[in-house]
């Protein structure tokens, strides 16, 4: 069965268009109240940037071309300490610079949500593990196309609001570039309120000055700060968003698959529909799609291939996500990569064996 993902709030109206994915993406982070966003253009970034530069202005936001990457992330870290929603984004090189103040600005508890145009999917393990210092993870969120990109960059600002923690989405050329109808909110939607842990700046200079920090919280003043209690409560609120963060995948024809084929964003989309055309002829085969990439949806992949006598994993890299996919199944069932990297000239991962003739035939060689 498959999963619909529906936004996390009610828009009063909603418009019906035809968008790429960029536009799309943006309409609904401004629908979902983002007030500041900054970053640099970097294909297939840019456009993203470019649109949420068109729009803001007209709701009384505030959109940044900055000099980099470690400009962009500084910005919207400052930005969301006035408790305004922020967004950044880069594509992975890009997001290779970010990673610093990513780890800081989740122990610092800020919300912030963070668009990861990639170039084909060789940055899962970034992603969902980071290359940023200290013990750290935030919530990543991996839509197929338009619309559930539409639903989840709404879920992202919400998840960054409620948890207090970056919130990654990761897409690629195909999300971004790729035009289908959707269903948009109007932009005029309301931003949300200020929460009370916001800076603005009344207190500074009083002596009692609210302090965000990633060695901690508090008040000026305070005796110092506490390291080992702060990250003793950093650590909880990762396994409380473990625990707490509902898990999203979309499975189909598990229950009595021989073989289940796993795989995430836009190329999971492909998969879905070789496997769905192998089970018109025939073949007992089923599919999962993780969504939510952290916390990793473990006990839902395990429903899911418990019942088959192998699982193939189709990724457009060297083989990532097959880590979680082995972790999740402990064993119980053998798992085959039957990805590998796919590259146009460009280099963006428009790659020649990302399409249903290329991926059928993975499919067949792994049927046991």
């Amino acid at each position: 069965m498959s999963t619909t993902i529906a936004p996390p709030f009610a828009p009063a109206r909603t418009e019906r268009a035809l968008l790429a994915g960029s536009e799309a993406m943006a309409r609904a982070a401004v629908a979902a109240g983002c007030r500041f966003f900054a970053g640099y253009p970097m294909t297939p970034f840019t456009e993203l940037l470019e649109h949420m530069a068109a729009l803001l202005p007209t709701v009384g936001g505030v959109c940044v071309n900055a000099e980099s990457e470690l400009e962009a992330v500084g910005m919207a870290w400052g930005a969301a300490t006035t408790g305004h929603l922020a967004a950044t984004g880069s594509t992975g090189q890009g997001l290779s610079l970010m990673q610093e103040s990513l780890s800081e600005i989740t122990n610092a508890r800020l919300p912030l949500v963070v668009f990861n145009m990639a170039r084909g999917q060789g940055d899962y393990f970034q992603a969902t593990r980071g290359g940023g210092h200290g013990d750290y993870r935030h919530i990543v969120l991996a839509p197929m196309d338009g619309p559930e990109a539409v639903a989840l960059t709404g879920l992202a600002f919400e998840l960054a609001g409620r948890w207090r923690t970056p919130v990654m989405l990761l897409g690629d050329y195909y999300l971004a570039h790729t035009y289908q109808a959707v269903s948009v909110p109007a932009l005029d939607e309301p931003a949300p309120e200020v929460p009370d842990w916001a800076l603005d700046g009344s207190s500074g200079g009083t002596g009692a000055a609210k302090i965000i920090s990633p060695l901690g919280g508090g008040i000026e003043g305070e005796e110092g700060f506490d390291l080992g209690a702060h990250y003793a409560a950093c650590a909880a609120h990762v396994r409380a968003m473990a625990d707490g963060v509902a898990p999203l995948v979309d499975t189909g024809h598990c229950h009595d698959a021989e073989l289940v084929v796993a795989a995430y964003g836009s190329v999971g989309k492909f998969v879905r529909y070789a496997c769905l055309r192998l089970r018109d002829a025939g073949h007992r085969v089923g599919y999962v799609r993780p969504i939510t990439l952290w916390p990793f949806p473990t006990e839902a992949v395990q429903a899911a291939v418990g019942g088959s006598a192998k699982v193939a994993v189709y990724e457009q890299n060297m083989g990532q996500m097959v880590d979680d996919v082995r972790l999740a199944t402990s064993g119980t069932v053998p798992v085959e990569f039957i990805g590998g990297p796919s590259w146009d000239h460009s280099g963006f991962g428009i790659g020649p064996d990302i399409n249903v003739p290329a991926i059928t035939e993975r499919i067949r060689e792994a049927m046991p």
